[in-house]
């Protein structure tokens, strides 16, 4: 009889065991893994979103200022007649790639916390027109206003450039690296566009 008592003792508390690893862990998934070590799965978009530093937000505040001018200047060119087709193709182009890339710097400062057109300010050797050379524009009319066009938006490509360059070097933010990246490839483009149809007008 005492080894018969043993024995279902002996199951009693191997069952109670078994049911024990059933429990649901802190998961509440029933696997009792809930305190497995290594197991977090908490997203890390928020962390890689806000991943950024003090040059990604000058450079979003400085190209959304810059991307602004270079859209004016266009709409200023567009606005007038007997102006070269392929000028203002080239002002169209201008325009449709640079306002999307706008809302996309201006998406990013909102995330990161910062005001957005803020920009414009402190910003020398970017290639940024003066009052004076945005009213010489309004001004032009014909070819006048063709070359001055150009010769006003290789300096301010130039100056894009340049930030975009600084940005790729000292940047931290992967999807501001990427787009500085794409600014230098399309700009250059543009600056050897623009020269050749300066020298043919």
């Amino acid at each position: 009889m005492n080894i018969r008592l043993i024995a279902l003792a002996s199951g009693a508390l191997l069952t109670a065991t078994a049911l024990a690893g059933c429990t649901p862990g802190p998961s509440g998934d029933g696997s009792g893994m809930g305190n497995m070590p290594g197991m977090d799965h908490s997203s890390s978009t928020d962390a890689a979103t806000s991943d950024h530093n003090h040059a990604d937000v000058t450079f979003a505040m400085e190209m959304v200022a810059h991307h602004q001018q270079a859209i004016e200047m266009s709409d200023t060119l567009l606005a007038k007649q007997g102006v070269d087709a392929q000028v203002t193709g080239l002002a169209q182009k201008i325009k449709a790639a640079q306002q999307p890339e706008i809302d996309t710097m201006n998406g990013w400062l909102r995330t990161w916390g910062q005001e957005t057109g803020m920009g414009g300010m402190d910003m020398d050797g970017s290639g940024m027109m003066s009052q004076q050379d945005m009213d010489a524009l309004t001004a032009a009319s014909g070819t006048e206003a063709s070359r001055l066009f150009l010769t006003q938006m290789i300096q301010h490509h130039e100056g894009a450039v340049t930030m975009a360059t600084a940005e790729t070097e000292k940047g931290q933010a992967t999807d501001a690296v990427a787009l500085a990246k794409k600014i230098v490839t399309a700009q250059t483009a543009e600056i050897a566009e623009m020269k050749k149809l300066l020298a043919s007008l």
